[in-house]
């Protein structure tokens, strides 16, 4: 099975709020990682998201940051209302 990561930096104008993470996050930039894994058996080149990951402040130390699993819809969602703001 083949694995590929996609980066990417998303840029959120405001504070805000992505399901699975209890605290609201501030605006700024964030680097978000997709992993996807190829489907194989079929006659040309296909990918299936597996994983959606975002490197987000820590809560606990000052100048760190951890990397917390969201859905790629949550992150759509988070992006859209920002946008909207």
């Amino acid at each position: 099975m083949t694995i590929r990561s996609r980066r990417e930096t998303v840029t959120f104008k405001h504070p805000f709020h992505i399901r699975g993470i209890a605290r609201e996050l501030p605006a700024g930039r964030y680097e978000v990682v997709t992993d996807e894994e190829m489907i194989d058996g079929l006659s040309f080149a296909a990918w299936r998201r597996v994983a959606t990951m975002i490197t987000v402040p820590s809560k606990d130390v000052q100048g760190a940051t951890e990397i917390r699993a969201i859905s790629s819809v949550d992150l759509a969602d988070a992006q859209r209302t920002d946008v909207n703001r």
